[in-house]
């Protein structure tokens, strides 16, 4: 093999390395998965609830709720109250070094030759952000719905 294409492969490995080794932090919060099967948002309150369902049906919809109480009617009140943290944290690192030697001779003098360089750096990034939503729904005396309102927050 000629010196140029021990170069054109020393210069494709290289750059192969460099270029495996870098994701965003964008794209590290691409790869993180939910823990939670059905996420509830306002959105599918919203669009799920509606005045005269059934318990059975609002259970069936939004699961169990946090906390059943009765108001001063003696009408039963259910509180979903959500609370969910999110963490994301990215690094990359990454690095490049490289090293070369030479030998050869002249005569009856070894000439030796020798170089070599590096290069690091490393960065990272964290986020946490905490959503809240909670849902009151208000059933009358028969266990339909009457009424339900909802507070959400992000921060």
């Amino acid at each position: 093999m000629t010196k140029c294409g021990f170069k054109v492969i020393g210069l494709f490995l290289i750059f192969s390395v460099l270029l495996t080794g870098c994701m965003t932090s964008a794209r590290h919060q691409q790869n993180l998965s939910s823990s939670q099967e059905k996420e509830m948002t306002v959105g599918i309150v919203k669009k799920e609830i509606r005045v005269g369902m059934s318990q059975a049906d609002v259970a069936a919809s939004l699961g169990s709720p946090n906390i059943v109480s009765k108001d001063s009617d003696s009408k039963e009140v259910w509180i979903y109250d959500k609370i969910a943290t999110e963490a994301s944290y990215s690094r990359e690192a990454g690095g490049v070094s490289g090293a070369g030697g030479a030998a050869g001779t002249t005569g009856t003098t070894l000439l030796l030759g020798f170089i070599s360089g590096g290069y690091g750096k490393s960065s990272g990034a964290m986020s946490t952000t905490q959503k809240t939503l909670t849902v009151i729904i208000r059933f009358d005396k028969s266990e339909k719905v009457e009424s339900f309102s909802y507070h959400a927050s992000k921060f």
